[in-house]
């Protein structure tokens, strides 16, 4: 079997669900486990979280029904709504909350037979500008859908554009839209993304949305994990497979762009952009040998990449390399690279076999 594996730990994401927990006490919380988990497996996750988690949030109609498979009581939401009437069959069906972000969706709600009444979530664009109603209409459809035969609950809910950066202008203003949702008795309200369980208590209101908080990384540019009390999940490591001595002047991988400066020892490692590496990460992008930090050297390939293990002369071919994970957290991974660890965990492909711990 090629030396490539994704380690994910269940324990760490059961620590990391119960921390956005304490942040907000008395507050439920949908475990988001969209996009497989953020590439951790959402099957494994929701099985993982199943007696812990209030519910879990998902981005679409396939999504849900793979959760739905592991937390058959657990209330399910659909952030992204549903986009015709088989989404809807297929939502009551599920018995799934369902975000209704337009007129479009609300209307095809109304015109839906009410074989099963849905908990509806209006979404406010109080800021974002990217999904969601202005509150005037809001509020006339949160008139029109309460005691549609088709509705059950009728809640709200809104998302933060800034809640990472601190004392943004822009979450104030979205706090006073939120909050300005007084003249209609919704059933329950949902504001907080991680940053905001994390740093936001106005925000907490009666459901929190942690996403990549549960994953152990970081939403902030300038708080680690660690110091957010965050342990990470996935451990993505790869092995060395082939070595060689490059002599000073030579270059390393596709396009020449790493000459070595002295006489040099490179690895080559066994994990590459068609893994979900990012391509563009930068010679000196760092990875974990034998504990000791070592920097990328040349382009990353498709299915490898090349490391200068020169300051590390006890090197060998078969040594585990840690790309990231507990020993270098994502979030350094990804600022190297121009991106963040959101985008590294997401793009680690399903050619990349997952063992799951805990």
């Amino acid at each position: 079997m090629r030396p490539l594996i994704a380690t994910i730990d269940l324990t760490a994401i059961r620590h990391n669900y119960a921390l956005a927990k304490r942040c907000a006490p008395g507050r439920r919380a949908f475990a988001v486990v969209k996009a497989d988990a953020y590439g951790h497996g959402s099957a494994a996750v929701a099985a993982a979280l199943r007696e812990e988690a209030d519910g879990f949030a998902v981005c679409s109609v396939e999504e849900a029904r793979v959760v739905r498979e592991q937390a058959p009581k657990a209330r399910l939401l659909l952030l992204e709504g549903c986009f015709d009437a088989e989404d809807y069959a297929a939502a009551m069906e599920l018995g799934l909350d369902v975000s209704v972000q337009g007129a479009e969706q609300a209307q095809r709600l109304l015109d839906c037979g009410p074989a099963r009444a849905l908990n509806v979530w209006l979404k406010l664009d109080s800021g974002m500008h990217r999904l969601g109603f202005e509150p005037a209409e809001l509020q006339r459809w949160a008139e029109r859908l309460r005691g549609a035969p088709q509705v059950a609950e009728v809640n709200l809910m809104s998302h933060f554009a800034c809640a990472d950066e601190h004392l943004h202008a822009l979450t104030d203003h979205q706090l006073e839209r939120c909050h300005g949702m007084q003249g209609f008795a919704f059933d329950q309200r949902s504001f907080a993304n991680s940053a905001a369980v994390l740093t936001l208590a106005p925000a907490h209101m009666d459901w929190l949305r942690p996403g990549i908080m549960l994953y152990g990384a970081s939403p902030f540019a300038e708080r680690s994990a660690a110091e957010l009390g965050l342990r990470p999940a996935m451990t993505l490591t790869a092995e060395v497979i082939a070595m060689h001595d490059v002599p000073a002047g030579d270059s390393v991988g596709y396009g020449a762009t790493w000459v070595a400066q002295r006489p040099s020892r490179i690895g080559t490692v066994s994990c590459g952009y068609a893994d979900g590496y990012p391509r563009h990460a930068p010679s000196g992008t760092p990875v974990v040998v034998r504990g000791q930090r070592v920097p990328l050297a040349g382009r990353v390939s498709m299915d490898m990449l090349a490391i200068d293990l020169t300051d590390l002369p006890e090197a060998a071919i078969g040594d585990a390399v840690e790309l990231w994970g507990a020993q270098l957290p994502v979030d350094e991974v990804a600022r190297a690279s121009g991106t963040i660890g959101y985008e590294l965990l997401t793009r680690v492909t399903q050619r990349v076999p997952r063992r799951y711990l805990g």
